[in-house]
């Protein structure tokens, strides 16, 4: 309100100097016309006059609300508006017209200046001109009325993303770097994939471009990349950091693909775990989906699928425990239970089994090793364990 009555106060005010001009022009009509004909510069001269602005008509002051003016120069607005004015303009009528709309003009200056000195009159206008609104579109007008219905909506069938991608056979083949790409078909996964100079292959699977691959870190977080966004596989790919916000200090630990029916055996480094449901699996942002909380100074370890009826653990100090997979609990996020006891060093390795197959695992000549009976390393769980049996893989690995 304040800026629009100070913008039409400015435009009065230019206004009522330029109709002051025109009044003095046609009380000097004459000299005005002799020194537009005749004078080389005929603004500076219409500035330079002293011009007289005495009444030379019947009508006098009390025709008019506003004062005569007193003798003086014109300024440079009034001389140019002269000197603009067309000649079918200077009629003997003309000057009672420019005086009215003079007057008329300083009564809403009058007012305007009124209401710029005074909060109360602004506001009191404000309530005015909300009223006018109200009134104008108010619910219960015709421009306010709602022209729109309500109605039941209908069954929407909702389409997931991947739904609207052609399903297609990939390679998902992801680097020790973090390299990731997919090629197209199910290429053989012992063929040899070219990396970067210092590089090297740490996972390669066989997925759909509908598919979702999941990424475990090791900092306990998993991540989820939807295979027809998966990098080309004509080059080396590009670096799982630029799809999601894995930090730089964290590794990682597993990547394959997502089935909801499956289970997962997640655990630290301090030896702690528990089994995850598939679906709690699934982030829905680039930074992921904190699934195994962590204390400090500890890591993600393992992530396996459940597969049996009991789980292997082994440890730092080659110590081996078999429990019932019954006594791990299952949850979608914790830090999870003690999952084997060690008085020195940590977890290094799980797996899940079938008791009654025994297990399985290679030597370091690569010839299959397997133990039947595991009876001498089933305990409860969080028990110590004893030694791992003769041909046990020196990096303390079942895999």
């Amino acid at each position: 309100l304040q800026r629009r009555s100070q913008h039409r106060l400015d435009k009065i005010d230019h206004r009522l100097e330029v109709l002051e001009g025109f009044i003095i022009a046609f009380l000097n009509l004459d000299r005005v016309i002799d020194i537009i004909r005749y004078d080389e510069d005929p603004k500076a001269a219409l500035m330079r006059e002293e011009w007289d602005r005495t009444f030379k008509r019947a009508m006098t002051e009390e025709d008019y609300l506003t004062p005569p003016p007193s003798e003086g120069e014109l300024t440079e607005v009034q001389a140019e508006a002269i000197l603009n004015m067309r000649l079918r303009s200077l009629r003997r009528l003309e000057e009672m017209e420019l005086r009215r709309e003079r007057d008329e003009l300083m009564r809403e200056r009058e007012g305007l200046q009124d209401l710029l000195d005074s909060e109360s009159l602004q506001w009191t206008r404000i309530a005015q001109e909300l009223e006018k609104v109200r009134d104008q579109f108010g619910m219960g007008t015709r421009l306010g009325a709602r022209r729109s219905t309500f109605a039941e909506a209908g069954e929407v069938e909702v389409l997931a993303p991947e739904a609207m991608i052609e399903r297609e056979p990939i390679t998902v083949v992801c680097s020790k770097m973090g390299w990731i790409r997919a090629m197209k078909g199910h290429v053989a996964l012992d063929t040899e994939f070219k990396f970067k100079d210092g590089d090297e292959g740490a996972f390669a699977l066989h997925a759909e471009t509908t598919d979702k691959v999941l990424v475990f870190g090791s900092n306990g977080r998993f991540y989820t990349l939807l295979g027809a966004n998966l990098p080309g596989g004509r080059g080396m790919g590009e670096p799982v950091r630029l799809m999601v916000d894995l930090p730089n200090e964290a590794q990682i630990l597993d990547l394959f693909v997502h089935r909801p029916s499956t289970r997962m055996i997640v655990a630290s480094s301090d030896g702690d775990g528990f089994i995850v449901p598939g679906d709690e699996l699934l982030a829905q942002t680039r930074s992921g989906k904190q699934v195994l909380n962590l204390r400090d100074g500890a890591r993600a370890l393992v992530c396996r699928t459940v597969t049996g009826d009991h789980v292997a653990t082994v440890g730092e100090n080659r110590k081996m425990l078999v429990f019932p997979l019954s006594e791990l609990p299952e949850m979608g996020r914790g830090k999870g239970v003690r999952l084997q006891k060690f008085k020195d060093g940590g977890l290094s390795d799980l797996t899940t089994l079938t008791l009654a197959e025994g297990l399985s695992w290679k030597d370091p000549a690569g010839r299959t090793r397997h133990e039947p009976d595991l009876t001498e390393w089933l305990a409860k769980r969080a028990a110590a364990g004893r030694m791992a049996p003769r041909g046990f893989p020196r990096d303390n690995r079942f895999s």
